[in-house]
């Protein structure tokens, strides 16, 4: 099973499109960060949730 770590990202109102896509692509190409969730609120704001693998390595004898 694969273990996960989390990263929430929040947009204000007045945030175009373009510049949040911005944002969400430097993090996946630096950072490996893959998109989880969106959720857009009434007010229009908007929260991201990334995630990213973390990479166990195991201890070998």
């Amino acid at each position: 099973m694969f273990e996960y770590e989390y990263r929430e990202l929040r947009f204000p109102r007045g945030t175009s499109r373009g510049a949040a896509r911005q944002a969400l692509s430097e993090h996946a190409e630096y950072g490996r960060w893959e998109l989880a969730r969106v959720r857009l609120y009434s007010d229009g704001s908007r929260r991201v949730t990334l995630r990213r693998r973390i990479i166990r390595q195991i201890r070998t004898m």
